[in-house]
């Protein structure tokens, strides 16, 4: 903690750059939670709250000549402890920063601010007739700046790609208050580096991104779901490969879930109801985009029949309204129903499709060695290779959880997987990364942030240390 002296200098720094009504210290921070997941208040030396990107260079600047540390705050759905902070930092909050300040239907961009909620892009485009593809089940709180830091995936990687996909340019504040302008409005600008990827999953350790430049797409005309059941994870891998070839590229989502996880969903006290019989190892859910809705209904039945015919399914309903596709969906986004089966950690990583069962494999038979009790919980967007583990255990205890974190994670070297399929590092899974990450990658990462931020101010301790 800083002195009397230091915080009231601090302070009154702050509110001379954004206004004393934007910047909340003392008792005001007790009426904000220390994040989304979290009941506690936050503790901060401060908390301020800019409206543009002069402001924030403005507070960067003064945090800079005090040598103050920096961490940004934008939805606070994160699940790799990006957004913790201390009573010696301060935070960023980039929630006044939510205008969508250009919506163009011709050139299928959107220009916005980085503390835009990720549903409300989504509507704006919708009512244009477009799409803005980004998907995930914090689309209510969750905010494109934070899309952005963290490379964000979510349900519909398999068609439209990560967030990095989804980024044409974008603005950023460097540690010292620089502004760097890069709101590029092409797909094709191949005039020297790209600079905007220094920022796109840097989890706002190298800048600040304020604003983006976002891609759209046209709205499809018509949207296909498709829940089926399935006997072996070898029928899962040909049944992908199935509807990816015969849907002509409108598949937009693959999301397996283990019966595990399904049962847990469709069970009471979970209020989701049972399409299929919960006695099958494996079901999928799929989803196509297209833009002939009897054409791309016709395709989708079609691949259904040459997946029954090739023996790769058991079962399966397609859904015939909204409110069926809601249902199918409430089941996947359902992940809160895993607190059910007692304390534990949850987990996303990546893995190829081809070594994924032998790698969820090697996974339970450590998990096993170690907790003879434990239960691990599967799903994940494997169109993309994304696996979820929710892991129980039923042990507390001092080491539990490193050394479930090490059952989890060190199989990964030797399936050459990753740590992080979507979610970012952050503070969480910083001692694993070279597991995923080479030592001169690592030292070149290192390079970059002492380049950008040589005094480790901006989201100091996530990803990586300073070298």
């Amino acid at each position: 903690m800083g002195s009397v002296a230091e915080d009231t200098d601090l302070i009154a720094a702050l509110q001379a750059a954004v206004g004393a009504d934007q910047v909340l210290h003392g008792e005001r921070l007790a009426e904000r939670p220390a994040g989304f997941w979290s009941r506690h208040a936050l503790q901060a030396r401060a908390l301020v709250r800019p409206a543009t990107t002069e402001e924030v260079s403005a507070i960067l600047k003064v945090c800079h000549q005090r040598r103050q540390p920096v961490i940004t705050h934008g939805g606070l759905t994160g699940l790799v402890g990006g957004a913790i902070c201390s009573a010696d930092d301060v935070v960023l909050s980039l929630e006044r920063m939510n205008q969508i300040e250009e919506l163009d239907p011709v050139d299928r961009l959107a220009r916005v601010q980085a503390g835009v909620i990720l549903q409300q892009l989504q509507e704006a485009a919708d009512a244009q007739d477009l799409l803005f593809p980004l998907d995930l089940g914090g689309r209510g709180s969750a905010t494109i700046g934070g899309n952005i830091s963290t490379n964000a995936g979510g349900n519909r990687v398999i068609r439209y790609g990560m967030t990095r996909d989804l980024v044409l340019g974008l603005e950023a504040v460097l540690a010292d208050g620089t502004v760097v302008s890069s709101m590029n409005q092409m797909i094709k600008n191949n005039t020297g580096y790209d600079l905007k990827q220094l920022f796109i999953g840097a989890e706002g350790t190298l800048g600040v991104v304020t604003r983006a430049v976002v891609k759209l797409s046209e709205k499809p005309r018509s949207q296909q779901t498709l829940f089926v059941a399935l006997n072996s994870f070898a029928e899962v891998k040909q049944f992908l490969k199935l509807m990816d070839a015969r849907l002509g590229g409108a598949l937009s989502a693959f999301e397996v879930m283990w019966q595990n996880f399904y049962r847990l969903v469709t069970t009471e006290p979970a209020t989701n109801q049972a399409p299929l019989s919960q006695n099958y190892p494996f079901y999928a859910l799929v989803e196509s985009m297209g833009g002939d809705p009897e054409a791309d209904q016709a395709r989708l039945e079609a691949a259904l029949a040459d997946a029954y015919e090739a023996g790769l399914i058991q079962d399966a309903v397609v859904a015939q309204s909204e409110a069926q596709r809601s249902a199918l969906w409430a089941m996947r986004d359902d992940v809160r129903q895993m607190g059910r089966v007692g304390p534990g950690s949850s987990f996303d990583v990546s893995v190829r499709l081809s070594r994924m069962e032998d790698y969820v494999n090697a996974v339970n038979a450590r998990l096993a060695a170690r907790f003879p009790d434990f239960t691990n919980i599967i799903f994940g967007h494997l169109g993309d290779g994304n696996l979820h583990f929710y892991v129980a255990p039923g042990q507390t205890g001092d080491g539990i959880k490193e050394a479930v974190e090490r059952a989890v994670y060190e199989p990964l070297a030797d399936y050459d997987g990753s740590i992080s399929a979507e979610h970012g590092i952050g503070l969480s899974k910083k001692a694993y990364l070279s597991l995923s990450r080479s030592a001169d990658e690592i030292r070149l990462m290192q390079t970059l942030k002492q380049a950008l931020d040589p005094h480790n101010l901006l989201n100091p301790g996530r990803i990586i240390d300073p070298a």
